[in-house]
């Protein structure tokens, strides 16, 4: 089959940071990213089926890998070499589906991967705490079990990837397309499930300021969760293009302004003060709540720059390694949180729900599908890549991989 796989190799990791340095996407031409004709992975057990991917989205976290930008971190609980691509709708074969456990209730036809690995998909039982209340982010033993190490499928080596003709998936892991539904659709699924959990773990309160930094993809996505499903609040939306700003406003923010004017709109909303002149000016009091959805080291000092004492930051865009003054973060009381990946939410209703069910209904509400701005075959991935990292600036959104064509052509 043909795969994008990404290689242990150091000196082309370090080609790529290099290149990531200079260029978003870069490191796609000199790192360890390369197309292949290699086997498909194998079945790891019970449960388990392959599916033939159709469009597979490039998301910000592929593109730090791919720059040579990820943290060591992630080295215990990724294994190598893995096929990338976790925003995936793919083909379920009546073969496949017939194969499932008889309670999986997942026909032949479209589905969505839901790729966090843990402990159903690795076989453990009993499972861990985490998975036992639905958290399945946080699951214990992503690097254990059945499978090769792997916090998502598209970083375990057992499972494959989206950026493929083929690969595998657990049952577990499977959600229904509707049958009315676009592909570019069906593809916003998992990463509108991370804005969800995002938006919700944030528990804004009703008639707070909230500030989203980033307009990109996971910002935007972020912003409809919170109108959909968060309680009542002013949403005012940093956005750097002038397509951002307008999709912004059209999904529900109060405020929409460029990052120089970020503090002035703050000040505007609030009736805050400024404290100091000259290189060392902050706010007195601020927003109640800022989400950075970029998670760079420029967003977070903004957004400790923004927040009011004992107000709170969540991370929803991946950080790296950053150096940032946190003296605020302790002088002002300021709560900063993480929020990765999806399970299952506690709405503001106290209801419970699969992040999932929610995404696939904002998803349909919303119109989402219309975020994918261009796909691109297998074979032209240095370009794909390229547009994904500089997808702002090019008026586009979500970058995807068509793998309907090179599907067919891996069958002739």
């Amino acid at each position: 089959m043909k795969a994008l796989r990404f290689e242990r190799n150091v000196p082309r990791f370090a080609a790529a940071t290099i290149a990531g340095r200079l260029a978003g996407g870069a490191g796609a031409k000199v790192g360890p990213l390369r197309l292949r004709s290699i086997d498909p992975p194998e079945l790891p057990g019970a449960g388990w089926v392959e599916v033939l991917p159709r469009l597979a989205g490039i998301c910000g976290s592929d593109l730090s890998t791919i720059d040579g930008h990820s943290s060591r971190y992630f080295e215990p609980i990724v294994s190598f070499p893995f096929v990338p691509g976790h925003e995936v709708v793919a083909d379920l074969t009546d073969d496949g589906a017939a194969a499932l456990p008889a309670d999986a209730a997942v026909p032949a036809g479209r589905v969505v991967i839901e790729p966090v690995l843990g402990c159903v998909t690795r076989g453990i039982s009993p499972v861990c705490a985490p998975c036992a209340r639905g958290d399945l982010g946080n699951c214990e033993h992503i690097a254990f079990g059945a499978i090769e190490p792997g916090l998502q499928t598209g970083f375990c080596c057992d499972t494959g990837g989206g950026w493929s003709t083929r690969m595998v998936a657990h049952a577990s892991q499977l959600h229904a397309v509707p049958p009315d539904w676009t592909d570019e659709a069906a593809v916003m699924v998992e990463p509108t499930a991370c804005a969800v959990h995002g938006a919700l773990a944030a528990d804004v309160q009703p008639g707070e300021l909230v500030v989203v930094l980033g307009s990109g993809a996971l910002g935007l996505l972020t912003i409809a969760a919170l109108r959909r499903y968060g309680r009542d609040c002013t949403i005012l939306a940093v956005a750097k293009h002038p397509h951002q700003r307008a999709t912004a406003k059209a999904l529900g923010a109060d405020t929409v302004v460029e990052p120089g004017e970020v503090a002035r709109a703050v000040r505007r909303t609030t009736g805050t003060m400024a404290i100091g002149d000259g290189d060392i000016v902050r706010l007195a009091g601020g927003a109640d709540h800022v989400i950075d959805c970029v998670g760079n080291e420029a967003s977070l000092a903004q957004a400790l720059g923004v927040v009011r004492p004992k107000g709170r930051i969540t991370m929803v865009g991946m950080p790296g390694h950053v150096h940032v003054d946190l003296t605020g973060l302790w002088q002002r009381e300021i709560t900063l949180a993480g929020a990765y990946a999806y399970g299952t939410e506690t709405l503001p209703s106290g209801e419970r729900r699969r992040t999932f069910d929610l995404a696939f209904e904002l998803v349909g509400a919303a119109d989402l599908g219309r975020m994918v701005s261009a796909t691109y075959p297998l074979s032209r991935y240095e370009d794909a890549i390229a547009h994904a990292a500089n997808a702002g600036a090019r008026g586009a959104v979500r970058i995807a991989f068509d793998l309907r064509n090179e599907k067919e052509r891996n069958r002739a």
